[in-house]
């Protein structure tokens, strides 16, 4: 272990290491998952906190009339992967003391994750870490209660005293709370403690969407005992009223980052109103090349030797289709994946926009698209953009697929598998997108809007390539239309059809550009350079 790296006590709501660990939703938790798994490999000193989700986020599947329903098995096998610390803290939600187990898990060569859990029979409540995201606002206030203050007593009976809490996104940072209550008892006024726990805590933010940025009412937060001993006009100065988490995160802590140079001014603009925070500064997210990247595509020395292995991946993905949903993909054909959250903003219907130009193309098996995610449960605009990919799967069912409850197995297949990686988000709403950097460095060439980390890797007709110009405006779904179907149709076609050889050179700089670049030790060392140094 490097005796100079501060220690770090990380905290996130979700954590992706392996498909059988139920415990994330999305991109929030395999950035996470990625970062514990390097800090191992690195032996540099982080422990994660998190929840051990006992459901799970949500297990999506597609019902006989094509609409995504939600269904929430128990997934007590997880236990099996755990040791348990003997170590129980407790948390007053509602005026009640709920105890919380702390598990250990380090099966998949990861930094040490200690998930605090509820489902313990001296609970009134066993559920309250039983849905990630799940319910609503008073049951998100208590898991929040059990991720921040939980954690922070975790910490303590663990005898970790990191140098560093670093809060990835606003849902840990009742964490703050804790800190500062810890000091208001050492005898420090309320100013003091808020101002030596800043310089304990850093804050990554991620979503550019207003509604992803969560805020509670000051009642209810008094009401579910999120106070946590503190005066209502101290924790508006904290979170302000009504109490938003993201806020408060950032007036909490001495650095915050958002995770791609774009993002980062989009974040800047989105939180100026926000008196008395850091900075935002930009530390673009990375992967973790030894879990998303095939060990023979980046050995490859040559044209013929990196289409040699694609190929074998891309087999490999048409007999997981196979299996899954009964369609057959051609090899011969180029194939296109999209794997995203189904939100409105990322657009997974652009490329159908005009019947016109896409029909024929999907109807000769040209282009084909295999497409994945989940909604929100709660999102039934999400659930409808779902429904439209399968409706579309049924109407080309030759060359448009979609495989319901997207996760890690799935994203592992299509970013290695597919010829292409299609993102269309609207801008400026892609934090960073690392799905696309796993897709590059396995070779597959990203057909992007210059959105998220885009930006800083595109080499257009080189590595990949970009439409849309960055273009941001009222009729931006319109412009970015006419400039997916221009590049699609007059780049990336002929080149997979009429100049093979060309295609090869592009993977290869595919993966030569961005496989350092981009990668989550790079991401890690500038957080310790950047965001974790003394002040």
């Amino acid at each position: 272990m490097e005796d100079d790296k501060p220690s770090v006590a990380y905290f996130c709501m979700e954590y992706g290491l392996a498909e059988e660990m139920k415990i994330y939703a999305g991109g929030l938790g395999i950035l996470a998952g990625d970062i514990l798994k390097t800090a191992k490999e690195q032996d540099w000193p982080m422990i994660g906190i998190g929840i051990l989700w006992r459901q799970g986020y949500t297990k999506q599947v597609i019902n006989e009339k094509g609409r995504p329903v939600d269904t929430y098995p128990r997934n007590d096998y997880m236990y099996d992967y755990l040791k348990d610390t003997g170590i129980k803290v407790h948390v007053r939600i509602k005026n009640e003391e709920i105890a919380c187990r702390v598990w250990r898990l380090e099966k998949y060569n990861n930094a040490p994750l200690y998930l605090l859990d509820t489902n313990l029979e001296e609970n009134s409540n066993k559920w309250i870490t039983g849905q990630l995201y799940g319910w609503f606002e008073e049951e998100r206030i208590a898991q929040e209660i059990v991720l921040g203050i939980g954690g922070v007593k975790a910490l303590r009976k663990l005898d970790f005293e990191p140098d560093i809490y670093h809060f990835n996104e606003g849902h840990a940072v009742l964490a703050g709370t804790e800190l500062i209550k810890e000091k208001t008892k050492s005898g420090l006024s309320f100013e003091e403690a808020y101002s030596q726990t800043r310089e304990e805590i850093v804050f990554t933010t991620h979503t550019p969407v207003e509604k992803g940025n969560e805020e509670h009412s000051m009642r209810v937060m008094k009401y579910m005992g999120a106070f946590n001993g503190i005066s209502e006009e101290e924790m508006e100065r904290i979170g302000g009223n009504p109490f938003n988490m993201t806020a408060a995160g950032l007036r909490l802590s001495k650095a915050a980052n958002g995770v791609s140079q774009i993002h980062k001014e989009t974040a800047r603009g989105m939180w100026e109103h926000v008196d008395d925070r850091p900075s935002i500064q930009g530390i673009t997210n990375g992967i973790h090349r030894d879990t998303w990247v095939d060990s023979e595509i980046t050995g490859a020395e040559g044209k013929e030797e990196i289409w040699k292995r694609h190929t074998e991946l891309q087999r490999a993905l048409i007999d997981y289709v196979k299996d899954r949903t009964g369609v057959s993909l051609d090899q011969n054909k180029l194939i296109i994946g999209f794997a995203r959250r189904a939100a409105p903003y990322k657009r997974a219907n652009l490329i159908f926009s005009n019947k016109e130009k896409i029909s024929p193309h999907l109807e000769s098996g040209d282009i084909q698209l295999v497409f994945s995610g989940k909604a929100h449960p709660l999102d039934d605009t999400g659930k409808g953009i779902i429904t439209e990919l399968v409706d579309k799967s049924e109407e080309y069912p030759e060359s448009v697929v979609f495989l319901e409850d997207y996760g890690i197995e799935i994203a592992r297949f299509l970013t290695r598998g597919v010829d292409v990686w299609l993102n269309n988000p609207r801008r400026p709403k892609e934090a960073s997108g690392t799905s696309g950097m796993k897709a590059a460095m396995n070779g597959v060439l990203n057909l992007s809007v210059l959105d998220g980390w885009w930006p800083e890797a595109c080499r257009h007709g080189k590595n990949g390539w970009q439409f849309g110009d960055g273009y941001e405006g009222e009729d931006q779904d319109e412009h970015d239309r006419q400039a997916l179907y221009e590049v699609l149709l007059e780049e990336v076609l002929p080149t997979y059809y009429d100049n093979k050889e060309q295609w090869k050179r592009m993977m290869l700089e595919s993966v030569a550009s961005t496989y350092h670049e981009f990668s989550a030790k790079g991401m890690l060392e500038k957080y310790y350079e950047k965001l974790y140094k003394p002040t």
